[in-house]
């Protein structure tokens, strides 16, 4: 029985219905399953619904949902009752397909040759040619992913896009591979650039090996062959040439038989690489392969220059950002070196600022720019006089106005910098870390949200560090008291939002910070504690006159890392 126009053209369903199954567009296939299985059940055709459920047998497996046997079974049993050559080839094939997949390759071959022997009395929708690539791949010891047949122009045009759509060579490199290995109806396909600094042939992508990158001096290999002499290499047979080393095949176990090797080109007409295909499916690379692959070459080249010209930009940035982190780090040591009696403050305010960052999950770029700013918020005091800056004592009212200007020239000596407009938020918060949230700070007398976020931050930071570091000329605060500045300031000196957010960071991250002069550890043991509390707890056990053992115990774990009593290595 042969399906008829009359039947809701269910012969074009399950065509276009096997042609996305080829292509992989499964939720299409899906759609036509849907259409042919309706046919079959208005009809109680038998023959449809066999190859319906083949077919979905199909998509099933290949979208990870089924093993797709239940199916299978069920359409074999109805192609053999009805005695349909059609249905049964479907289902023979798709069989063959599975198993594929699956590497039963013995099997596959034997679903396949009896799809064929089906197809020689009846191929309705012409897969005999399907079959036989299919059976060519198996025996080639090919991947099943490998598509059966592929429109040189739709690869042409992918490569096409991906020089506006790709940036990352890695990426780039894999695309035109896979690509060219489609078009070419190839089994591998590794595209080589040419690194002339080092003369060598490298890249990160070949299909069918591992990844990794593949680097070898650009006068080796029939790829070094190529590069060097601009020549493009057609082997027929790859074991019967003496340019080919089959040494790569005895490592690998891999089985070379044709080779299609061709330089690619930029517009300048300068070798920047070279393609290497290998193994044609179906025969021998032709000259209407070379053809195309110079086609796909013309449109990669300029999309691997692009690409290596994005990289080159990408360097240069990165070069630019670590000799602008380098001076940050420079400015910021004349600073500890002037002036003794703070050194390694900016560096603890930064890792105090980079805390609360986390606890308000500011973005990457917002938080590498406010540890900057940590970094550089005392860079003023270059400009304070020694007297003053490195004063034992108590300061005067005029001295102690002198060294408020530090604020003024941090914001004179950054605003001086060439900066883009990102970076200039961080003179901003830099010369902000003074201002108080209710206006009385200095020297712009800001208020509230006048003040920039990150400056309002290292208000905070600043003030907890400053305060609980020892000077020579006196001892830390008692951490009571230092708790008692930070609450009492919310909302005059602090933002109380950014106050209560300080003291919710556990006290293992607070400990770390301490740490950092003495280059101490938090035990393993005392961690464990300690990260399960703040410093609102420390503040409620303080003030607490009738504690128990457990706050007790926690109050003097806390202050044994403050005070220094122990280095954290007990």
């Amino acid at each position: 029985m042969t399906i008829t126009k009359s039947e809701d053209n269910t012969h074009e369903l399950i065509n276009d219905c096997i042609k996305c199954i080829s292509s992989k567009d499964y939720i299409a296939a899906q759609n036509y399953i849907s259409d042919i299985y309706n046919v079959a059940q208005n009809t109680n055709n038998n023959k449809i619904l066999s190859i319906v459920l083949s077919l979905n047998a199909m998509i099933q497996y290949s979208i990870g949902t089924s093993d797709g046997s239940e199916f299978l079974d069920e359409a074999s049993f109805l192609a053999k009752n009805e005695e349909d050559k059609t249905a049964t080839l479907i289902n023979e094939f798709v069989k063959g397909n599975i198993n594929f997949a699956e590497n039963n390759k013995d099997i596959a071959l034997i679903h396949y040759n009896n799809a064929l022997k089906t197809a020689s009395q009846n191929d309705e929708f012409s897969l005999s040619e399907l079959i036989n690539t299919r059976i060519k791949q198996l025996q080639n010891g090919m991947d099943y992913s490998l598509p059966t047949q592929t429109d040189p122009l739709v690869s042409l045009v992918k490569i096409s896009r991906s020089i506006t759509a790709l940036t990352d060579i890695d990426e780039l490199l894999k695309v035109i591979a896979q690509e060219t290995k489609n078009a070419m109806q190839a089994d591998r396909c590794t595209v080589f650039l040419w690194d002339k600094e080092s003369n060598e042939l490298w890249s990160k992508v070949a299909l069918g090996v591992e990844n990794k990158e593949i680097r070898f001096p650009a006068d080796k290999g029939l790829a070094g062959y190529v590069v060097q002499s601009g020549e493009t290499v057609n082997i027929t047979d790859a074991y019967s040439d003496s340019r080919f080393n089959p040494e790569v095949d005895k490592k690998t176990g891999y089985k070379t038989k044709t080779i299609l090797c061709m330089p690619i080109m930029n517009n300048s007409h300068e070798i920047i690489g070279a393609f290497q295909v290998l193994n044609k499916i179906d025969g021998i690379f032709t000259k209407n392969d070379e053809d195309l692959l110079i086609a796909i070459g013309g449109s990669a080249s300029i999309a691997l220059e692009n690409a290596q010209l994005f990289d080159q930009q990408l360097q240069m940035y990165r070069e630019q950002k670590l000799l602008f982190e380098s001076f940050i780090d420079t400015l910021a040591t004349s600073v500890d070196a002037r002036d003794k009696i703070t050194a390694g403050h900016s560096t603890r305010v930064r890792m105090y600022s980079s805390l609360l960052a986390d606890e308000l999950n500011l973005d990457k770029k917002d938080k590498s720019l406010l540890e900057k700013a940590a970094t550089l918020h005392d860079i003023g005091k270059i400009g304070i006089r020694d007297s003053v800056l490195q004063k034992e004592g108590k300061l005067t009212d005029e001295e102690y106005k002198h060294i408020q200007e530090h604020v003024r020239i941090t914001h004179n000596i950054l605003n001086k910098l060439y900066m883009s407009p990102d970076f200039r938020i961080i003179t901003e918060m830099a010369s902000s870390h003074h201002e108080k949230y209710d206006g009385t700070g200095y020297y712009r007398h800001l208020k509230g949200e006048e003040i920039t976020l990150g400056g309002r931050i290292l208000a905070v930071a600043d003030v907890f560090d400053a305060i609980t570091s020892k000077r020579h000329y006196r001892d830390k605060m008692p951490i009571k008291n230092v708790l008692n500045i930070i609450i009492e300031g919310s909302g005059k000196h602090f933002d109380p939002m950014l106050a209560d957010t300080f003291m919710k960071i556990s006290l293992d991250k607070i400990i770390n910070v301490f740490l950092s002069e003495t280059g101490g550890n938090i035990s393993a043991q005392d961690n464990e504690v300690l990260s399960k509390h703040n410093l609102y707890d420390i503040k409620n056990i303080s003030d607490n006159q009738t504690q128990n053992e457990n706050e007790t115990y926690l109050l003097d774990l806390f202050n044994k890392y403050y005070l220094n009593m122990s280095n954290g290595n007990e």
